[in-house]
């Protein structure tokens, strides 16, 4: 049997493991629970990660509060001594955020996989991030995730290593060309123009060359990882997806939530993302967002506060470029989704070179940049 079917909502074994995880680790009307009487249905199937909702059976009354259904999530294969590490994280950083209510409520944790709450809710459409009152909603969120004491390491040094790690797997990826598909050669040799060890090395010296303020970041607030919960009176927005979670600038959170105005991941045609140019934040958007993301840290507003995170915010646009470009390298090779990686690697990295022939422009320094979206209008040529 596959493993596509023995993970099967169908198959007897998966409903058994399923309501005997649901009565060990729920309470109330949970214990009753069997394999006949759950509603269960998977999700989604990917290669890290089972979803199922599972819910309690019909007419069916909860009698102390518990919920009336759960997300089951089991983990797929774990590689290696660094997949474990950073599966412990993950669910230390997963469990605080539940404690804070910042993210879904942790029903219960086991060796293989977690109960999590299950959240009626939708991921924000790209162009509601430009919603004034979903924005500072968005800003309070990231401002109350830069305010958590997270036991993990206090150092910036996540953004360095993850960069160094994809070069090394990108440098192989377009070393052996021949591998590649041929529809996808012209980007490829438009990436392998950058010289992007240079690159990384040149960003890291602009970077570290002023103690830019470090806090404990989600580094991946795009649209589909910010939930807005359904049938609520007013509003109410849910992070999700916490594995790029770590200590680190916190502009670049910012600034890579800012670029994600001008990407939508909804395109059903290949290269499945389009690029909306012109439509990253104004200068008052900016500070519509900045403004509540101070309030809500307790830093005391005022224009010089204000003028500075702005001023970090355009140089860290250059991470937020740097970092996904080569994410997008890495995952031509790996991935089995469907998506224009080699497409949005060119994207980034050209939007990337675009803000730095900038900066250079202006002698270098980022408090003479002029006030720009942080992407420019590209057109990727796709044969």
């Amino acid at each position: 049997m596959g493993l596509g079917n023995k993970m099967s909502e169908e198959n007897p074994e998966m409903r058994e493991m399923a309501a005997r995880i649901c009565r060990d680790y729920l309470y109330g009307v949970w214990k009753h629970v069997t394999t006949e009487n759950i509603t269960l249905k998977r999700i989604s199937g990917g290669l890290s990660n089972w979803l199922y909702n599972v819910q309690l059976p019909d007419g069916t009354v909860p009698i102390r509060g518990e919920p009336r259904q759960v997300l089951l999530r089991l983990y797929g294969q774990i590689h290696g001594e660094r997949a474990l590490e950073g599966l412990i994280t993950e669910s230390v950083i997963f469990t605080l955020l539940s404690e804070r209510r910042l993210g879904p409520k942790l029903h219960g944790i086991f060796p293989g996989g977690r109960i999590e709450e299950y959240i009626p809710a939708r991921p924000l459409l790209t162009k509601e991030l430009a919603d004034p009152t979903l924005s500072s909603m968005i800003a309070e969120k990231m401002a109350q995730i830069h305010n958590m004491q997270v036991p993990i390491s206090k150092e910036p040094t996540w953004l360095w290593d993850t960069m160094t790690k994809w070069l090394d797997t990108a440098t192989d990826i377009l070393e052996n060309v021949e591998d590649i598909d041929v529809r996808h050669l012209k980007n490829v040799n438009i990436v392998r123009a950058i010289d992007l060890d240079h690159e990384i090395k040149w960003f890291r010296s602009l970077a570290t060359r002023h103690k830019y303020p470090v806090v404990f970041c989600h580094n991946d607030m795009q649209e589909g990882n910010i939930l807005l919960r359904q049938n609520t009176r007013k509003p109410e927005l849910v992070l999700i997806d916490f594995e790029y979670c770590s200590y680190n600038y916190r502009a670049f959170d910012i600034a890579n939530h800012f670029v994600e105005w001008q990407y939508d991941y909804t395109a059903a045609e290949y290269p499945f993302f389009h690029e909306r140019a012109g439509s990253g934040p104004t200068k008052e958007q900016k500070l519509n967002f900045v403004r509540s993301y101070l309030r809500t840290v307790g830093k005391e507003e005022g224009p010089s506060e204000e003028e500075r995170l702005m001023m970090e915010i355009k140089i860290f646009y250059l991470a937020s470029h740097l970092f996904w470009g080569l994410w997008s390298i890495v995952n031509a090779k790996l991935s089995e989704i469907p998506f224009g990686y080699w497409d949005y690697a060119v994207s980034r990295l050209k939007n990337y070179q675009y803000l730095k022939e900038k900066i250079i422009a202006s002698g270098g320094s980022p408090t003479t940049v002029d006030n720009d979206d942080g992407v420019k209008k590209i057109t990727t040529v796709v044969d």
